[in-house]
């Protein structure tokens, strides 16, 4: 299925995409011809377990949401402007998923584009502008969308927060002010009070609060109890529409229901949603009340859309509704979910490296620090582990203001096979991780040296341990550790090719290729 060799690929792609166009695995990237289901494959064939695409919701190149499609081009396209029954039967579908009050839906074509619609129906409504959200939130690319996401305002070369924009902590029960306060979800609330009555003063109205109903790109966090039910009281007194951005975590990837909101027992009042909602087609919605909708229309306001609402996106999003009610999606995330949670935090016994395990359904985070005590983060680390899985056969990411949470959100067809290779996968690059720990000097700078600030993808390909060492038995994490003269004589185990200085410089400059023995169960080796 490759038209083109992967040099030539490359070749072109650097010349005609600009380079503020990232690829991941900068030095040596993946060229992805074909993908089914859970699975991905490269230009030779090679099989790839997808643990990060939240996009082919229901699964890559799924039959019959490409069939739905197809049939749906070969007889008509157009816009919304013409009556076509797709249209409301998605609409009335989709909205059965949601509160009742949520009856009113605009189709649009991706995430950024329903973002933005959400903040002109909140202006529009209210009549003011400002907004407050959540520290490393990220809602989309569009201008004023990257105005309230700090996960991109913040970055080297942007223009940093606007007047207009009131930034808060985010509910982090790892890391936030008030992960240990005796009721969180109030305490982390209270920020969002303190943001707009500091805005009052400065005689500044809020139009809404917006906030993923979990927040991905921030860290994949999982909200504490009642945390958007006080936050969404504290707008609402202030005059200001709650929008809840489904567009990562909705269509039943938390597991129980539908959209993630609902776990907190609110209702919304704009709902925002896209990426899985066509499995890789491009359909996105905006979903309000019919009040909210009638003042948008207000002095002959009107809203088209030229792509959105299109006979084949409807025909592509309804047919993806019904493959998650037909193929049991919700239940396998929870089932699956609950598995890999479970598993994850028992290997929090083994290695120190897993700060936290977080997650809800199939939407996961694994918090990588160096230090369990100062929760220092181990950026490098996480971006050792996404390169060293990849060489494993299996893709993660990594997310969080620091870089160093591995994100899990695979397409809802992720089953108990998968889990357990993904563990099983997971243990052996961790275990690499605990032989460089032990056996590098520079260990710390090795790590470090990993990643480029800034990103949070991997740009250097040092994966592995030394060739023939021994994995040491290391101890439980929740107390003692080797001795020095362990580490030392360790060191002196590895292969005769390397000399301590010799191979603490191969290190440095990232050039080694690192060969370890297959990994037994009693953690004798590492692979």
């Amino acid at each position: 299925m490759e038209s083109l060799p992967k040099e030539q690929t490359l070749t072109l792609r650097n010349k005609h995409i600009g380079i503020v166009q990232k690829l991941w695995f900068k030095e040596n990237p993946l060229k992805i011809v074909r993908a089914k289901g859970q699975y991905m494959y490269d230009e030779r064939g090679a099989k790839y377990l997808d643990c990060i695409n939240n996009v082919c919701h229901v699964g890559h190149s799924h039959p019959e949401v490409a069939k739905a499609g197809a049939d749906q081009m070969f007889v008509l396209n157009t816009n919304s402007r013409f009556l076509h029954d797709n249209l409301v039967m998605y609409a009335d579908k989709l909205t059965k998923t949601l509160p009742e009050k949520l009856s009113v839906v605009f189709m649009v074509n991706s995430g950024s584009e329903a973002n933005d619609l959400a903040l002109r129906l909140a202006r529009k409504y209210t009549g003011n502008k400002d907004v407050v959200c959540l520290n490393h939130a990220y809602h989309g690319h569009l201008t004023e969308l990257i105005d309230i996401s700090p996960y991109k305002h913040n970055k080297p070369g942007m223009e940093g927060k606007k007047e207009w924009v009131h930034v808060v902590e985010p509910p982090d029960m790892y890391r936030g002010t008030h992960c240990n306060a005796q009721n969180p979800g109030e305490m982390f609330a209270s920020e969002i009070k303190k943001a707009i009555d500091d805005a009052h003063t400065k005689d500044r109205k809020i139009c809404a609060f917006i906030s993923e109903s979990l927040q991905s790109c921030g860290g994949q966090l999982i909200y504490p109890p009642n945390y958007l039910k006080s936050s969404y009281k504290y707008a609402r007194e202030a005059g200001a529409l709650c929008i809840a951005d489904e567009v990562q975590v909705g269509f039943g990837r938390c597991g129980t229901e539908w959209w993630a909101f609902q776990h907190q027992d609110v209702i919304p009042d704009i709902v925002t949603m896209g990426k899985p909602m066509g499995n890789g087609h491009p359909v996105a919605a905006v979903i309000t009340t019919e009040e909210i909708a009638a003042k948008f229309s207000e002095g002959g306001h009107e809203y088209f859309n030229t792509y959105g609402g299109n006979p084949v996106s409807c025909a592509i999003a309804m047919k993806v509704l019904d493959v998650i009610e037909k193929e049991k999606m919700r239940e396998n995330a929870v089932q699956v979910g609950d598995f890999l949670i479970t598993e994850l935090k028992t290997m929090m016994n083994r290695y120190h490296l897993i700060g936290d395990v977080r997650g809800r359904g199939l939407f996961i985070g694994i918090e990588i620090v160096r230090n369990r005590s100062t929760k220092e983060p181990a950026t490098g680390e996480a971006a050792y582990l996404v390169t060293s899985m990849r060489e494993k056969m299996v893709l993660i990411s990594t997310e969080g203001p620091y870089g160093n949470i591995l994100k899990f959100k695979p397409p809802m067809c992720f089953s108990m096979d998968d889990a357990r290779f993904l563990v099983e996968k997971l243990a052996l690059c961790l275990k690499e991780l605990e032989v460089l720990r032990v056996n590098t000097t520079n260990y710390e700078a090795t790590m470090g040296n990993l990643v480029k600030p800034g990103h949070c993808l991997p740009y250097h390909g040092l994966t592995g341990a030394v060739s023939n060492m021994e994995l040491m038995d290391f101890p439980d994490v929740s107390g003692g550790s080797s001795n020095g003269a362990d580490v030392r004589q360790k060191r002196k185990r590895r292969s005769p090719n390397h000399s301590d200085e010799g191979f603490d410089e191969e290190i440095k400059k990232q050039k080694i290729k690192v060969v370890v023995d297959e990994a037994e169960e009693d953690g004798a080796g590492v692979d």
